[in-house]
C-alpha cells in the first residue's frame, strides 16, 4: 500500500486531478480513471489528467486526458491552460508547450492567475469532426426538442454548437447525453447550447462526452466561437460567459484559435494506491 500524490485544479469551475507519471509510470485503466473521478467515493473531478514524458522534443511534456467516465479523449482547453500554469512555474518561464493527443499547444502568462493558450486550427470539414456521413458543417442536419440546426467544429475533438434565443429554457441534462451519443457521431460529440448576447459576447453551455453537463468547456468555448463567426452573429473575439466564469477567444486571421482565461489549484494530496484495486 503506498501514497499517490496528486494535485487538484480547476479553470472556472472545470476541475481535474493532475497526476504526474513523468519519472515513474502509472498503470491507469478506465476503471482506475472512473474511480478517481468519483465524487462521493474519489477525489472528484470532471477529468483526470496525466502528466507523461513528451512523445516530441518541442513540448515540456504530454497531456493524456481521461473523462469522467474513464474514456480518454484527444484536449481540453481549460486542463491545457492549468498543465500550462504548472509547467511555466516549475520552469519559472512565461511559455510553455503541452503535447495532447490533438499536436502541440503553445501557451503564455496573460497576467496573475491567467493563461493564453493557442488551441490550434478549427476543422470544419465533416470528415475531420468526424460524422458519419456527408453534410453542411455550418448546417448539420440534428434536431432534438428546441434544437435544431447546429454548427459543427472540432478543436481536436468534435463538438456541435446549437444557437438559441435563451439558454436557460434549454433542459441541456436531458437532451445532451441523447445527442452526445446519436448515431451522426461516430466517436460521440461535446454538445454546445449558444445564446448571443451582443457581437463580442456570448452565452454558453456544453454537454461534454463523457462528462456531463460541467461549469465550463474550453474547447467548446472555441468551438462556439467559430460557429458564431462562420454565421456571421459575432465578431472573431469575444467573451464567453459559462456557468463557472469568462473565457477571452480569438479566431485569429491565422486561423489559430486563443483562449485565454483563469487558472487555479484548489489543493494538493495524496491518495491510497488500493483505490486501483
Amino acid at each position: 500500500m503506498s501514497a499517490v500524490p496528486f494535485v487538484k485544479m480547476h479553470g472556472l469551475g472545470n476541475d481535474f486531478v493532475v497526476l504526474d507519471a513523468r519519472v515513474a509510470p502509472l498503470a491507469l485503466d478506465e476503471a482506475h480513471a472512473r474511480a478517481i473521478a468519483d465524487r462521493r467515493t474519489g477525489i472528484g473531478c470532471d477529468q483526470l489528467i496525466v502528466l507523461e514524458p513528451p512523445r516530441d522534443k518541442r513540448a515540456q511534456l504530454y497531456m493524456a486526458i481521461r473523462n469522467g467516465d474513464g474514456g480518454s479523449v484527444e484536449a481540453c482547453g481549460n486542463a491545457a491552460r492549468c498543465i500550462a500554469d504548472l509547467v511555466m512555474r516549475e520552469r519559472t518561464s512565461d511559455s510553455a508547450t503541452i503535447e495532447t493527443g490533438a499536436g502541440l499547444i503553445s501557451a503564455h502568462a496573460a497576467g496573475k492567475q491567467r493563461v493564453s493558450v493557442d488551441m490550434g486550427e478549427p476543422a470544419t470539414a465533416w470528415r475531420a469532426i468526424p460524422l458519419a456521413r456527408e453534410c453542411d458543417t455550418l448546417h448539420v442536419p440534428l434536431a432534438l426538442g428546441p434544437l435544431r440546426d447546429p454548427v459543427a467544429t472540432s478543436m481536436g475533438n468534435p463538438h456541435v454548437t446549437f444557437f438559441v434565443s435563451d439558454v436557460a429554457a434549454v433542459d441541456i441534462a436531458t437532451l445532451g447525453p441523447k445527442l452526445e451519443h446519436d448515431a451522426l457521431f461516430p466517436e460521440r460529440c461535446n454538445i454546445g447550447v449558444a445564446q448571443i448576447l451582443s457581437p463580442t459576447k456570448m452565452r454558453l453551455r456544453v454537454w461534454e462526452r463523457g462528462a456531463g453537463l460541467t461549469p465550463a468547456c474550453g474547447t467548446g468555448a472555441c468551438a462556439a466561437l467559430v460557429a458564431a463567426s462562420r454565421r456571421e452573429l459575432t465578431e472573431r473575439a469575444v467573451e464567453i460567459v459559462a456557468d463557472g466564469g469568462s473565457l477571452e477567444i480569438e479566431w485569429r486571421d491565422d486561423n489559430h484559435v486563443i483562449m485565454t482565461g483563469p487558472v487555479a489549484v484548489s489543493f494538493t494530496g495524496t491518495f491510497d494506491d488500493t483505490l486501483f484495486r
